[in-house]
């Protein structure tokens, strides 16, 4: 049982660092885009794909909230 506890923790630990690098390269770009004076454009394409995303991601979470399970009829695994 310790072994499966550490290697949890490992897991959880990659993940985690893995997001840590992810944001740290997301925050590295916008700030190049910022200073080279192009943030607004950039803003402008992505702005619609994270609406778009966020909007599918409450659609599956209102799903969950009334009790209906994730089918695949609903486009789930």
């Amino acid at each position: 049982m310790e072994t499966y506890f550490n290697l949890m923790l490992i897991r959880f630990g990659l993940v985690a660092g893995g997001l840590v690098v992810l944001a740290l390269l997301v925050f590295a770009v916008a700030l190049m885009f910022k200073r080279r004076g192009r943030l607004d454009e950039v803003s402008r394409y992505v702005a619609p794909v994270v609406r778009v995303g966020l909007r599918a991601v409450a659609r599956r979470l209102e799903g969950r909230k009334n009790g209906a399970a994730w089918s695949r009829r609903e486009g789930g695994r």
